[in-house]
Formats: C-alpha cells, sequence, structure tokens
C-alpha cells in the first residue's frame, strides 16, 4: 500500500467509497455521522483535491481509502474549542479528517493513520459517538481521549483523539 494525492481522476472511486462508507456506519449503529447530511459533499471532496489535501491509499490501481491530511500550526481551528478535558501538546499538529476505507479488513484505514502520523508526530482527529468502529481502530493504534470538539457539518459532538 501506498499514500498519493487524490486527483480529478480518482472521483467517481473516492464518491463511491463516501457512499460505502455511510451505509456502513449506518449498518453499524452510526447513521448521523455522515449518513444524516449526506457528508461529505462533492464540493468538498473536490475541494480537498483542487487544495491538495486529498489523499488516497492505494495498492497497484486499487484504491483501498480516502481522507483528508492538513498540518500547521491550527489546521483545524474548531479544534481551539475544546472542552471536557484538553490536548495533549500545543504546537503544530496534523489532522486527519473524512477517512473511510472501501471495504473492511484491508487495514487502509490504519494504513492511512499511521502514514499521517509519520508526517506530523503529532496528530488529532475526531469521531462521532456512535462511531464505535473508529473510536477500536484509534485505541488501537495509541490515540488518546482528549475531550469533546464541534464539527462545521452537523450539531453533533465529536470525541476529540490525539496521538503525540
Amino acid at each position: 500500500m501506498e499514500v498519493r494525492r487524490a486527483v480529478p481522476a480518482d472521483l467517481p472511486a473516492i464518491l463511491a467509497i463516501y457512499a460505502r462508507a455511510r451505509r456502513f456506519m449506518a449498518e453499524h449503529g452510526n447513521p448521523r455521522q455522515w449518513g444524516a447530511t449526506g457528508w461529505p459533499p462533492e464540493a468538498v471532496i473536490r475541494g480537498d483535491i483542487a487544495e491538495g489535501r486529498g489523499y488516497v491509499c492505494v495498492e497497484g490501481n486499487e484504491i483501498l481509502a480516502v481522507f483528508c491530511y492538513l498540518y500547521g500550526d491550527s489546521p483545524e481551528p474548531l479544534y481551539d474549542g475544546i472542552r471536557e478535558g484538553s490536548w495533549l501538546k500545543a504546537g503544530p499538529y496534523g489532522v486527519v479528517h473524512r477517512i473511510a476505507a472501501a471495504r473492511s479488513g484491508t487495514g487502509a484505514g490504519a494504513f492511512c493513520l499511521e502514514w499521517a502520523f509519520r508526517r506530523s508526530g503529532h496528530l488529532r482527529i475526531d469521531t462521532h459517538p456512535d462511531n464505535t468502529v473508529m473510536q477500536a481502530l484509534l485505541e488501537k493504534l495509541g490515540f488518546a481521549r482528549r475531550g469533546i470538539v464541534s464539527v462545521a457539518e452537523d450539531n453533533d459532538p465529536r470525541i476529540a483523539f490525539e496521538r503525540v
């Protein structure tokens, strides 16, 4: 497996992965995280690609996963408003958003998160309280629960995780 920046030609596969992820989450007790709003919309995905923050995990010619990766002093301003906890470390960090796999069991999600962590050495991510599948993966990879954050796409709180 390898990670590369997404390109416009990847869009059909990316849209299919997100559609599958919405179905998977609904089937596993998490219908609200993306399903209620159809998140992420195509315009956001196109923006990720155009701005160079959209990435895909590939094996051969197959796209196994997709995600958004940002890095900087405050790449996710909404994380500045963490409540019911605090971040482990200040300073520049990476953030992963919109991570989804084409199918279960490939290890692509873990591969993407490890890739992002190697790039930053300090990674933050959030997930819906109902997304127990993602919470288990994050904890398996050494992420610590840090508190609650808000997101722009809906009013549901998210559990914030961090790894340093």
